[in-house]
């Protein structure tokens, strides 16, 4: 057995050193003390429990809460040359029989189990029967009332621990659990003065964005289409709306498949394999899909709906990103999604059978949650320095990559603005009467809608006296004196009401300053967004051989591509290129088992690659046929000037291409990858800035015009897999061949 840490690490999991936080859980394991590991999605948890279990001469148990969680996490450990078996539902009477068997033989270092099943039986008489090292709880907060997802199974963790005739140590992980969460963690399953680490919550990677008064369809039809190719999530709070969403897509030509507790056993298997098998790329689903789902290259998730708490839509987001690339996460916000949530809370507390006391204690918390989330959907501030603070974690006023930052705000004085908001609310108080933001709104702008009148509100003193102000700015001032805590929103229908703090500025004379929006001002040149520069010193060939031949290794193992290698080690393996088998252990995410199970596949490759050079080339080296001169890359925008310096090599092709193909095309001549999305909006912006296409509008992309035919730009109907009429935009080689002339004037 191996007893260096660093050895296991690199002898199983192909890593050379530890991430943050890692380390020190893993010695504090190993030193039989409990530990408690909040760390961000994507930050290695399983790690600091996997690598105490193989140093130690017991079994480690692993408590996991959802069936596709333990399958994924039990298929890698196997690729990676590890012993380890689940126990739950998806198994039949005779496969659970056989698993016991075996573990209670030794043939297991791992065990995942469900933990409805910890104190059943059988699973009672394997514990007595072998020696268990270490319980490992994952998704801690399922344990505490006060966390987002409270599953009353984990209260069974310490009850099952009691029946044990030793305690093993004790280790918890969750990615997102507030102060109070984490102090509850230790609590209820009684850990020993655990050793508690926190790495942070901060995903850099990680785009976040709140879209505010658009219609909802729209916006995710745009979100799609700038994240061409990519893998995306998209979450909603109904069955019903994950199935007018995933219709409506597929109607459009883009194919997208749903997730929901209302379909069957076998069509919700079914259309997770294929989003995981990257056989449709985009998915539709309520907050039931995702939580054990280990897919790393989801490039966005979008929110159809507003979540209930803060908790669940940070945990839901941050399956976006978990290889490390640029990831979009972005939240479709409307004030009805209050009300949905209003009623969701309600109707789940009202269904459980729950003490009355403590269902209602849950209710306020709830509604407290919900409050501070929709807070983060209403916010002018930077919105990744909102979710820190809300999990304690002290951030910058500005990140830069959130749709706040980036829009650009400015402070103003709207005292005066604050001042007569505050009167209308008051001035309804006296009337003993209590109104939506809306309705408060609507009166200080002199509606003359007959809820107005017919309520009398249009005799109040504020009536009017903001006519001339916009209904948005009113929200958004409105919404930043909640910030700011002079305006609570209570009551199922979230009506408005002063605290006394509101006395300050109404007869104190403090002042009240907010964040808004910058005017926009009509520029020359089009906006551009801002997407990764990152340009890897690889050749592309290579790179689409090795995943190739790993797809091909997937559908051999029947797992998804990224269980047999990230892409992450592809990229390294393109970079190191090794000639042997020992050289293979120093590519990242390649341990021994790996090495001997898919070696000779990865080096044949490699080999044919080499034999393939253009003569003269240097074997030892990645042949890169973009070159550009240091001088050249002064300055921020490296990929515009590699195009640039490298104009004459872009080729065109005798086939119809799609503008993401084009954009393929070009990092394919040039023997590069980098983030293509830069490439098609720069093209498609200097498109329409010259009348060859139109803009996008309501959700649609760019259509042609009639200097469409000039470029040689074509639109044809097609029909998708799932037989939609659907009309596309394609480029021939006409088409390429006039994008690669201008394309020294498009970047």
């Amino acid at each position: 057995m191996i007893r260096d840490k660093l050895s296991v690490l690199k002898e199983y999991f192909g890593h050379t050193a530890f991430r943050e936080g890692q380390e020190g859980l893993i010695d504090a394991i190993l030193a039989g003390r409990d530990v408690v590991g909040i760390m961000p999605t994507g930050a290695g948890k399983s790690l600091c429990y996997q690598i105490p279990a193989l140093m130690s001469s017991g079994i480690t148990i692993v408590v996991s809460p959802l069936i596709s969680l333990m399958k994924d996490q039990v298929n890698s450990l196997i690729q990676s040359g590890v012993r380890a078996a689940y126990l739950n539902s998806s198994l039949s009477l005779a496969q659970y029989d056989l698993a016991i068997k075996n573990a209670k033989m030794g043939a297991y270092k791992l065990i995942y189990v469900a933990p409805e099943r910890l104190c059943t039986p059988s699973f009672l008489s394997l514990a007595a029967s072998v020696r268990i090292s270490l319980i490992a709880v994952d998704e801690a907060h399922c344990v505490s009332q006060w966390g987002q997802d409270f599953r009353p199974s984990y209260m069974r963790i310490p009850e099952f621990v009691a029946t044990l005739p030793y305690r093993p140590v004790i280790a918890a992980f969750t990615a997102t659990a507030t102060k109070a969460v984490r102090l509850d963690i230790a609590n209820m399953l009684g850990l020993r003065e655990p050793y508690s680490v926190t790495t942070g919550f901060d995903r850099k990677n990680l785009s976040f964005e709140v879209v505010r008064g658009a219609e909802k369809f729209s916006e995710t039809v745009r979100i799609i289409k700038r994240n061409e190719g990519r893998c995306g999530i998209i979450y909603c709070s109904t069955r019903k709306n994950v199935e007018d969403v995933c219709d409506k897509l597929n109607e459009r030509g883009i194919s997208c498949t749903r997730y929901h507790a209302g379909l069957s056993d076998e069509e919700r298997r079914q259309n997770q394999d294929d989003f995981i098998y990257d056989r449709v790329r985009v998915i539709a689903a309520t907050n039931a899909f995702g939580m054990g789902i280990d897919k790393s290259n989801v490039g966005f998730v979008i929110h159809y709906n507003m979540p209930k708490d803060l908790e669940s839509y940070y945990q839901e987001a941050g399956r976006a990103g978990r290889d490390g690339e640029p990831a979009e996460c972005v939240l479709i916000y409307s004030t009805a999604d209050v009300q949905t949530n209003m009623f969701l809370i309600n109707k789940s507390l009202d269904e459980s059978d729950l003490d009355p006391e403590l269902a209602d204690t849950l209710r306020r918390r709830d509604i407290e949650r919900l409050r501070l989330m929709n807070m983060y959907c209403t916010a002018t501030g930077c919105l990744r320095e909102y979710i820190l603070s809300y999990f304690g974690e002290a951030a910058e006023g500005y990140c830069g990559n959130c749709s706040n930052c980036r829009a650009g705000f400015e402070e103003l004085d709207v005292t005066l603005e604050s001042q007569k908001i505050l009167s209308c609310i008051y001035r309804l108080a006296q009337r003993r009467t209590a109104l939506g933001a809306k309705m408060v709104c609507d009166i200080l702008r002199g509606s003359t809608a007959s809820k107005i009148t017919q309520h009398s509100y249009d005799t109040l003193s504020t009536y009017g006296i903001m006519k001339d102000t916009s209904s948005t700015r009113i929200r958004l001032i409105t919404e930043a004196l909640e910030h700011q805590g002079f305006i609570r929103t209570t009551g199922e229908y979230s009506v408005l009401s002063l605290t006394r703090e509101a006395k300050r500025v109404l007869t104190d004379g403090e002042r009240v300053t907010v964040k808004l929006p910058k005017k926009k001002h009509s520029e020359s040149r089009r906006e551009r967004v801002k997407l990764s520069d990152g340009v890897y010193s690889f050749d592309i060939r290579l790179f689409r051989q090795l995943k190739a031949m790993r797809a091909q290794l997937a559908a051999e193992a029947k797992m998804p591509a990224y269980i047999i290698f990230g892409d992450n080690t592809l990229r390294d393996l393109c970079v190191k290129q090794p000639a042997d088998m020992e050289a293979l252990l120093e590519c990242s995410g390649i341990g021994r088992a790996k090495q001997q199970r898919y070696g000779k596949r990865i080096l044949e490759e490699i080999r044919k690659y080499r034999e393939e050079l253009p003569e003269g080339s240097d074997p030892s080296q990645p042949i890169t046929a973009a070159k550009i001169e240091p001088k050249a890359l002064k300055g921020s925008d490296m990929l515009s000037k590699l195009i640039r310096y490298n104009s004459g090599k872009l080729t065109a092709v005798d086939e119809e291409l799609t503008l993401g193909q084009v954009a393929d095309r070009i990092l394919e001549c040039l023997s590069v990858s980098a983030d293509k999305r830069r490439i098609q909006k720069e093209i498609e912006g200097w498109l329409v800035q010259n009348g060859y296409l139109t803009p996008a509008k309501d959700g649609l992309p760019p259509d042609t015009t009639i200097l469409s035919d000039e470029a040689g730009i074509q639109k044809v109907r097609r029909i998708s897999k799932l037989g939609s009429d659907y009309t596309a935009i394609i480029y021939p080689r006409a088409a390429q061949e006039f994008i690669f002339e201008n394309i020294k004037d498009i970047f």
